[in-house]
């Protein structure tokens, strides 16, 4: 089954202050009826890339079969991470970058590639707010998840 998964991430310009993400999974049954699966949660004192990672561990997280998958995300430095391979040298220099800085976020990382690992992922770079629907609700989904601090799942139709 190929499914495509749109994630934001939103810090709300204060890494002190509440953020959220939001995720949209989209997928054809084998009847050819889209489905959409609306996900969005609110976190606090966290930042942007956080919420980034969440967002698509959580949209990789809710299939519950191997899947092809294109995974959207507004964020440079996750696709970056895997189209660029930067995960792999991480990876093999035991979560260090550059000049043996700690690579931030490794549970999340390790998290994600968890999540990963049965299905077979496509990374795609949308710029923000770049007027696609789907993209435009997971932004309206993490807006939301940034202004309250209770997880909200609506599974959509």
């Amino acid at each position: 089954m190929r499914v495509a998964i749109y994630t934001d991430g939103s810090a709300r310009g204060n890494p002190d202050g509440p953020g959220g993400y939001g995720t949209v999974l989209i997928y054809i049954d084998s009847k050819g009826r889209k489905h959409l699966r609306e996900y969005s949660g609110g976190y606090v004192k966290t930042t942007n890339n956080r919420m980034e990672l969440m967002a698509a561990i959580v949209g990789l997280e809710a299939l519950n079969r191997p899947c092809e998958v294109d995974l959207y995300s507004d964020s440079q430095y996750l696709i970056k991470a895997f189209n660029e391979h930067w995960i792999e040298g991480w990876r093999r220099k035991g979560w260090k970058r550059g000049k043996n800085e700690p690579v931030k976020n490794v549970d999340l990382w390790k998290r994600l590639l968890e999540a990963c690992t049965p299905h077979t992922v496509s990374w795609h770079w949308v710029k923000g707010h770049d007027g696609h629907p789907e993209n435009e609700r997971c932004d309206k989904l993490a807006t939301t998840a940034a202004d309250g601090e209770n997880l909200l799942m609506d599974p959509g139709v």
